[in-house]
């Protein structure tokens, strides 16, 4: 049984991008360039077994429901097939955690999906996006490997752990507290913590891609003088779910919480994260809203939107770590 095929799917972004001046790392237009082009660029790459697939050409910024769920189709359809070692998604930096935790989430894979990225367009002097494809493509062809990862400047991050933390820098990305997974050093892999394990629930995968509509669940966030208005509002448009972006422990401005848990008196779930780059969020004896543990706000949302997705119309399952009962307001 051959398994040496690596498939990479390409989504747009930096990776994929082009600029007038080589010397333009900012003003370039993203997914101007179709995967498999990029790739023939690369000689490092050449003779290897490839196969390229475009998903999208989309600035990761614009990232949408409907490009995820042609990625998750695609990738559970090259996943099943046994001359597939593994698979490479070349993605956008803005959203590539949430396109991680989201993949991570659906698909549970017993191979690696292995996201990769660039800060600098495929024109510039010193691209850095042939560099982080050739680590993706080794850590998708490595024994062993398996989960949803995320590789740039030879760094291998877990898909819930992964988070962009600087806006320019080509080592962009950071692991927390939790630190990453492994190395890519000279396409040899130095793991210092174990592949992530897969914990998607079954019949996930079906109804995130088939779904018409996604449930709308948004972030607010809390802050000196944060109110209850924007609450408010989005409870008035019919929103489904709230995911707060609080400070430090999950702690959240007294207005704010106040319109929080009205919504949660309508029947609107509402989730704390902290807005805080590292830690997770711990219970208190004081907790009146559930938290997300370790997740950040925007992977606390699409942990919730899925959430909201699997229960149906009844929208009753919760994956998110409860506090105590809230008491009566």
């Amino acid at each position: 049984m051959n398994q040496q095929k690596i498939v990479v799917l390409g989504t747009g972004g930096t990776l994929a991008g082009t600029a007038a001046d080589p010397q333009d790392h900012l003003g370039y237009r993203a997914g101007q360039l179709p995967v498999a082009q990029v790739l023939a660029s690369i000689p490092a790459l050449r003779g290897q077994s490839l196969a390229a697939e475009d998903i999208a050409q989309v600035d990761s910024k614009d990232m949408g429901f409907e490009v995820w769920q042609r990625l998750a189709q695609r990738c559970a359809h090259w996943l099943a097939r046994d001359e597939v070692a593994g698979i490479v998604v070349g993605h956008g930096t803005d959203t590539l955690e949430e396109t991680a935790f989201f993949l991570h989430s659906v698909l549970a894979p017993a191979k690696p999906v292995v996201l990769t990225c660039a800060m600098r367009p495929a024109t510039a002097l010193a691209p850095d996006g042939p560099q982080n494809l050739v680590d993706a493509i080794a850590v998708a062809a490595a024994p062993g490997a398996r989960g949803v990862v995320a590789v740039c400047a030879g760094t291998i991050h877990g898909a819930e752990d992964v988070a962009k933390q600087h806006t320019w820098r080509l080592d962009a990305f950071s692991s927390g507290d939790a630190g990453p997974l492994g190395y890519v050093e000279q396409r040899a892999l130095r793991m210092v913590r174990p592949w992530p394990a897969g914990g998607a629930r079954p019949g996930l995968l079906e109804r995130a891609v088939g779904c018409a509509r996604w449930p709308r669940v948004e972030i607010v966030m809390s802050h000196a003088g944060a109110g209850g208005a924007l609450v408010e509002a989005l409870l008035a448009q019919g929103v489904d779910g709230l995911v707060v972006a609080a400070t430090g422990n999950g702690t959240v401005h007294a207005g704010l919480e106040a319109a929080l848990l009205q919504a949660m008196e309508r029947g609107v779930p509402v989730v704390r994260a902290s807005r805080c780059g590292q830690g997770r969020v711990q219970s208190t004896p004081h907790d009146r809203l559930p938290h997300a543990g370790a997740l950040s706000p925007v992977k606390a949302r699409i942990a919730l939107l899925l959430d909201l997705l699997a229960a149906g119309a009844g929208y009753a399952s919760l994956s998110t770590t409860p506090g105590p009962a809230a008491p009566a307001p």
